[in-house]
């Protein structure tokens, strides 16, 4: 697709994305989001319906806690965060670079009739404003 054709989130962003569930262990959370350098991940259910977010802030203290007490390293439910800040295909890459001025999340959850089609991130809006203006 021509760059210059780049105007909504569905143009820009990554379907084949990287998923947790709330079952799964912080130590396959933390290994999916340096292969893939996410910020963040979408927590999903069986039906790929977004359930949550986590980051790597919200698991490093209970990760250096678990260290410092040789405790196992806790599950995704027990650190994800329940209210996510989620955007729609079909919202405007300028719309959400706005948003995104503010202390917002680097990683956003894309969601179409309440399941996860992908993800949008902070670098993918900057590289499509780039290409909206010809660099």
């Amino acid at each position: 697709m021509p760059t210059h054709l780049l105007t909504s989130v569905r143009d820009i962003m990554s379907r084949d994305c990287f998923r947790v569930t709330a079952t799964d262990s912080v130590a396959k959370l933390v290994a999916g989001l340096a292969l893939h350098r996410l910020p963040g991940a979408p927590v999903v259910d069986e039906h790929d319906h977004l359930i949550g977010f986590i980051s790597e802030q919200d698991v490093l203290g209970k990760l250096l806690d678990s260290a410092y007490h040789c405790d196992q390293p806790a599950l995704v439910r027990e650190l994800m965060r329940h209210e996510v800040l989620t955007v729609t295909p079909n919202k405007s890459i300028t719309d959400l670079a706005q948003e995104m001025l503010g202390t917002k999340p680097k990683v956003y959850p894309v969601v179409e009739q309440q399941r996860l089609v992908g993800i949008v991130t902070r670098r993918d809006i900057l590289s499509a404003l780039l290409s909206m203006r010809g660099s």
